[in-house]
């Protein structure tokens, strides 16, 4: 949903990282390292180099020094960035916010070199951060500064169709465009991500939406299988069959396991789909509106049919997708498209079939702004066209005045969660994220400014509307606790809000995965299980 608000626009720093303490230095010898070096099949000339640099090391950027030579020769001096690291691998994130200059990089090749970095990482106590396409704007979450290695995955980026086509095996690090572009060559498709720049990792490890979730369900719940590694140094494979705790646990539960280097993903039975993209002013926003309400009571029964608002300050995006090619408009988007529904300022592209893959290049063709700093949020109520209304006035009052005074550009983006998606993870094996049952809307919004001096006023808007959603859902007995992992904020709590027993059972499958709680304890941020229910 980040590009549609691109779309139509063209019609009309340092990063901030949490505050880390530094750690203890522990006792070392040189005959410790000896010991995980040999494990490790180091050249002897180099072991002894290190052991002796280890064991003279006597401050963290010491100890960091000698862990990324070390990895520099487990895995090749090419997989290994060190200082002056590469400005290209540091800025990859999508957000300034989370621009920052790690100690080193990493990129393995496959899932035994990031066995042999997570080994390193545990024993040297390194932090460290986990980055697959860098798309969370959340400060900490893909980046990591001086203090610890960045475990840049973006080279695990192999993409293949199953002999029988049943299903595909994305690398951590491809991007979703790429994925489709691959498939769409074999006439395969997986239900993924909609942006053809977000990384296959990060979204599933947070449910993940899809154009077609309302009838196929999350990505998550379309895996077929996780290859994992452990902080152990093991690598396994967690499927309905086998491992069937952690398989439940990764469709959902965010970055606390391990690092999945694979996701074999069940393709789905569509290659064409219908499209219509409507541009709207933002002064019918209220009507466009209106429409969307009467579409979610009533043509998203039919679950082939999704439409993608996206309401920015200056115009509105309505994307019309159809899960299987048709001669003309389904009659599922009636709400907007009928003769007596609101008319669009312009039909960007007027009702066509095309592939998967096609309407994948169409979001990602519009030429996006410079860097940027970005931020969203989630926040989910059921239906509820009053509230919605008041809501909406309410954020757009507070966005443009800080609009006037930033120039931050922000988006009210609602996204529509029927039963049979619900259903779908119910008979998919089931999923931590404990959505509530009945029919309901998800709310995101996108930030983007320029001045980091700006950061508080600007997620001030999205802040203070997530919190007049709950009140005013409060006393209409609209509000949901649920928040959407991957368009929560930084100060958010999706795994809280998947209830006690959901939590209570992540943290038993992370403590039988990761009993030695290294993706707790030296996994620089994200949503962690050791933070949940603190904030």
């Amino acid at each position: 949903m980040r590009t549609i608000y691109y779309i139509f626009s063209l019609l009309g720093a340092s990063c901030v990282t949490r505050a880390l303490t530094t750690l203890p230095i522990k006792a070392r010898s040189q005959g410790d390292f000896s010991a995980f070096g040999q494990n490790l099949h180091l050249p002897s000339p180099e072991l002894r180099d290190l052991g002796t640099a280890y064991a003279r090391a006597s401050t963290n950027g010491a100890i960091l020094s000698v862990a990324c030579r070390t990895a520099q020769v487990a895995l090749g001096k090419a997989q290994v960035e060190t200082q002056p690291l590469n400005n290209t691998i540091v800025d990859e994130n999508w957000s300034q916010t989370c621009w920052n200059t790690p100690y080193c990089v990493i990129q393995p090749l496959d899932a035994d070199q990031v066995s042999i970095s997570l080994r390193i990482i545990k024993f040297f106590s390194a932090q460290f951060a986990v980055r697959s396409g860098g798309h969370s704007p959340n400060p900490g979450w893909s980046s990591i500064g001086q203090q610890g290695v960045l475990l840049d995955l973006q080279r695990l980026n192999t993409i293949s169709l199953s002999s029988d086509g049943t299903f595909a095996s994305l690398g951590a690090g491809a991007r979703w465009g790429d994925v489709y572009a691959t498939l769409d060559a074999e006439n395969a498709v997986v239900a993924g991500g909609r942006e053809p720049t977000i990384g296959v990792g990060g979204l599933v490890l947070g449910g993940g939406l899809s154009h077609v979730s309302n009838q196929f369900g999350l990505v998550a719940d379309n895996v077929k299988s996780f290859e994992v590694s452990l902080a152990n140094g093991s690598i396994i494979d967690a499927s309905a069959t086998s491992h069937a705790d952690l398989f439940w646990a990764l469709k959902g539960g965010g970055p606390n396991f391990g690092v999945v280097t694979r996701y074999d993903i069940y393709t789905v039975p569509i290659h064409q789909v219908w499209v219509q993209i409507n541009a709207y002013t933002a002064d019918q926003a209220p009507d466009v509106l209106a429409a969307y309400h009467a579409w979610q009571v009533g043509g998203a029964s039919d679950v082939k049919s999704n439409v993608e608002i996206n309401i920015a300050l200056d115009s509105v995006a309505v994307i019309f997708i159809y899960s299987e090619p048709v001669a003309q408009a389904p009659e599922a988007f009636s709400a907007f498209l009928s003769s007596t529904a609101v008319p669009p300022v312009v039909v960007a592209l007027s009702g066509t079939n095309l592939t998967y893959h096609e309407l994948d290049v169409i979001l990602g063709s519009v030429v996006l702004p410079g860097p940027a700093r970005h931020d969203y949020r989630a926040c989910s109520v059921r239906l509820d066209a009053d509230l919605t209304q008041a809501v909406y006035s309410f954020w757009r009052e507070k966005a443009v005045e800080v609009h006037n005074a930033t120039g931050a550009n922000q988006t009210f983006v609602l996204q529509y969660i029927g039963p049979n998606l619900i259903q779908q993870g119910r008979n998919k094996g089931g999923n931590p994220l404990n959505i509530p049952t009945g029919a309901q809307q998800w709310w995101t919004t996108v930030a983007d400014w320029t001045n980091a001096a700006d950061d508080a006023l600007v997620r001030s808007v999205s802040i203070e509307t997530t919190a007049q959603w709950k009140k005013l859902g409060a006393k209409r007995g609209s509000s949901l606790p649920f928040f959407f992992m991957n368009d929560a904020s930084r100060d958010q709590d999706p795994l809280a809000s998947y209830g006690p027993e959901s939590l209570a059972k992540l943290k038993q499958v992370a403590a039988r995965y990761d009993p030695n709680r290294v993706f707790q304890t030296l996994q620089h941020s994200g949503f962690l299980l050791s933070r949940a229910g603190k904030t």
